[in-house]
């Protein structure tokens, strides 16, 4: 699928990633680009049609996808990262706030869209994912349940829409220098080189981007002798 002339729909597009998906995909020459967020004001981009979008309610995604129905790419990028432990006192407030935002979110969208895509010619779907879709990182248990679930979504979602010639694109990635990742110390990608990559792969016809060193040396991980997500903690290194 090629950027230029398409018709996207992005969420959470006020900032960090989803601002930069935005930015690029004007820059690169998409005929009309749907910026959606809770509040579509906070959308300092000019030449884009601002969408009113809260992905944890049903009826804004519905009223949405009736306004977006010349939409050939879906890029679910809204996302949450509460930073709660499983066994934390509000665990369970934290699991379902992400899950609805980084999962449930997501899957009504998809549903949404996939008539609207095919429609159109099949288009594409960009998922954000996480390194954490494989791993679950200290201090933040709840979050990584919640991408796992986004990963497993994206690997059906792909083959489920295959006959109808959408493409499903997976985005890898370890920390990213926006605010979600704000009080990790880690060493952090750039927001804009994320969606770069993001796009090239779905230019190229790719169906999962690893954009980091991070996120490479995860994935090789999990086939190793003594699988990474045994006993994942990226933090250890600093620590030594």
């Amino acid at each position: 699928m090629k950027i230029r002339d398409s018709v996207a729909f992005v969420t959470g597009a006020n900032r960090g990633i989803g601002l930069e998906f935005v930015r690029e995909l004007v820059a690169g020459g998409a005929r009309k680009v749907y910026a959606a967020a809770r509040d579509p004001q906070s959308i300092d981009v000019d030449g884009v049609e601002r969408v009113l979008l809260d992905v944890t309610k049903p009826e804004t995604i519905v009223a949405a996808a009736a306004r977006a129905a010349d939409a050939t790419l879906l890029v679910n990028n809204a996302g949450i990262a509460l930073w709660t432990d499983f066994l934390a006192a509000d665990s369970l407030r934290a699991a379902r706030s992400e899950m609805e935002t980084n999962y449930f979110g997501p899957l009504e969208l998809s549903r949404a869209f996939a008539p609207i895509l095919a429609k159109n010619g099949g288009g594409a779907i960009i998922n954000m994912l996480s390194v954490v879709s494989w791993v679950a990182v200290p201090s933040g248990g709840t979050y990584s349940a919640s991408k796992a679930a986004a990963w497993s979504l994206t690997n059906g979602l792909r083959r489920d829409l295959k006959s109808q010639g959408t493409q499903v694109v997976g985005v890898h990635v370890g920390p990213v220098d926006t605010d979600l990742a704000k009080q990790l110390t880690l060493p952090k990608v750039a927001a804009v080189e994320v969606v770069r990559q993001a796009l090239s792969a779905l230019e190229a016809g790719r169906p999962e981007v690893l954009v980091d060193d991070f996120s490479r040396q995860v994935k090789a991980g999990l086939s190793a002798d003594s699988a990474v997500y045994l006993d994942f903690d990226p933090f250890r290194s600093e620590a030594a």
